[in-house]
Formats: C-alpha cells, sequence, structure tokens
C-alpha cells in the first residue's frame, strides 16, 4: 500500500531473479466507478481499493466463488468465526 499526495495505491507483488512481478494492482482513483467520487486520499479509500484489489486477486485465482464475503447487505456485523461453527 502507498499513498501519494493525491490517491492509494495497492499492489500485490512478489520478487524474482528477473524483477519484482506484480500479479494485481488498484488505485483508488478507480473508486470513481463505484460511486465514490472524492475522498481518495483518506484510510476509507485505503480500505476500500485493498477490498477492490482482494477481489481482483481472488478471481484471478478462480477463488471469487469461494469466498463471496456477506451477500445480503443488513447492517449486522460479519465475522467468519460465526459460520465456522
Amino acid at each position: 500500500v502507498r499513498f501519494t499526495n493525491r490517491r492509494v495505491i495497492c499492489q500485490i507483488m512478489y520478487a524474482t531473479i528477473r524483477g519484482d512481478m506484480v500479479v494485481a494492482q488498484a488505485t483508488s482513483t478507480e473508486l470513481t466507478k463505484y460511486g465514490v467520487p472524492v475522498g481518495h486520499k483518506n484510510y476509507a479509500a485505503a480500505y476500500c481499493t485493498g477490498l477492490l484489489v482482494a477481489r481482483r486477486i481472488l478471481k484471478k485465482f478462480g477463488l471469487d466463488e469461494t469466498f463471496k464475503g456477506k451477500e445480503e447487505l443488513d447492517g449486522e456485523d460479519y465475522h467468519v468465526e460465526d459460520e465456522e461453527n
């Protein structure tokens, strides 16, 4: 995660002998497509950008159907531990 003067950049990378390889990346300026027109520099934008790059990684590796998260938005807290018991 990198904070610049205008945005937040999240990247998933790994190192090789040839150099660093980027698996997926997202920037907070992309949040405009999802209904967040301003505020691309704060902690909430960092959280949302992290969620965006996480969803991209899950989709890239075919795990997006396995880890769906909370499907119905009802305002209640969601804990994975509650689902396991």
